[in-house]
């Protein structure tokens, strides 16, 4: 970490509400990351009839406790049956992401003790579902930022160092793409390929790198022309070594400060598709879908919109504050310490 690196991640840390931001945010992904031992319908750890199961990480066949009239074991019943020396040990909310209580009276139900948030139209546990949304969400954020900003970076440097003929065309493809009604046209590829998480991380990625593109590109015009440049090439460096190892350290001022907007670009994005129907296909839990519901039931289920747009409001507000600061620290008229 050079000094002038320090300096930003001091003036970033100073700013004391991105810096919290940056934790809560992170620590809530890495949580999310093992949903399936906050949020599940399987227990942690089962010591039943003097063996031990681990149903989390380990799929056992329903004949092993003795439910031989279904194909998925049904560990409510299996903990119903229990003796007194066999004991389980529940993950925290003790309802999976696609399980539906059929205990309710009616669909969806307000919050209580048994859903804490109450559950969907669908008798699911909607606590359950937000935080597996919210994984499916950042995962799919992340990975959006990740592939298109690695197209836009290596397009921009090329276009910036090599100019020319290069840079030109790659001008004019850039134009022409930008210019593509990227949301409608990702509709129609989704209606005719069938969709995934996959396909909409690809589709996403392939029309999200112009922008970071543009930027890099003149960050490589302003830098190719340095002491430094001047000097690797004089010392026998190739391009490519030039290119990522002397230059692009110094031109990240665009992927860094454009981070947190692309990743609340592709909250938002997935979330409008799956609220549109054309998402990640159902069961699976997203906050698009939620909202979709909240529409449905806005009248007699306050708490799926008022939760739901709770959850995606906090997320958004933590990459506010983040942005925030990044722009701050990255600002070369802010006073540093």
């Amino acid at each position: 970490m050079n000094d002038l690196t320090r300096q930003r991640w001091l003036a970033f840390k100073s700013r004391r509400v991105s810096y919290v931001s940056l934790i809560v945010l992170g620590g809530l992904f890495a949580l999310s990351l093992f949903s399936e031992l906050l949020a599940n319908d399987r227990p942690l750890v089962l010591r039943y009839e003097g063996r031990w199961y681990f149903p989390v990480f380990i799929a056992y066949l329903p004949a092993e406790f003795g439910q031989r009239e279904t194909f998925v074991v049904d560990y409510r019943r299996v903990l119903a049956v229990m003796d007194t020396d066999d004991w389980a040990i529940n993950p925290p909310i003790f309802w999976g992401p696609f399980e539906s209580d059929a205990a309710l009276d009616s669909y969806p139900a307000p919050p209580s003790l048994r859903h804490w948030l109450g559950s969907d139209d669908k008798g699911r546990d909607l606590l359950a579902r937000l935080i597996y949304g919210f994984r499916i969400s950042m995962i799919f954020a992340l990975s959006v930022w990740i592939f298109s900003f690695l197209i836009g970076v290596s397009f921009g440097a090329m276009q910036g160092y090599f100019g020319g003929r290069l840079d030109f065309y790659g001008q004019r493809f850039s134009e022409i793409w930008s210019a593509i009604p990227v949301f409608f046209l990702i509709l129609t590829l989704i209606v005719i390929f069938s969709p995934n998480v996959f396909l909409l991380i690809v589709l996403f990625s392939l029309f999200g790198w112009p922008a970071i593109a543009q930027y890099e590109r003149a960050e490589f015009l302003r830098l190719r022309r340095q002491e430094f440049v001047e000097a690797a090439r004089a010392m026998g460096a190739g391009s490519v070594r030039i290119m990522f190892r002397h230059l692009l350290p110094n031109a990240l001022v665009p992927v860094v400060t454009f981070t947190p907007f692309t990743i609340a670009g592709g909250i938002t994005g997935i979330a409008a598709l799956d609220y549109l129907g054309f998402g990640v296909p159902p069961p699976a839990p997203s906050w698009g879908e939620l909202l979709r519901q909240a529409l449905s039931h806005f009248s007699t289920a306050w708490w799926i919109a008022t939760y739901t747009v709770g959850a995606i409001f906090f997320t958004l507000l933590l990459l506010v504050f983040i942005n925030e600061g990044v722009r701050e620290a990255f600002d070369p008229h802010h006073k540093r310490a």
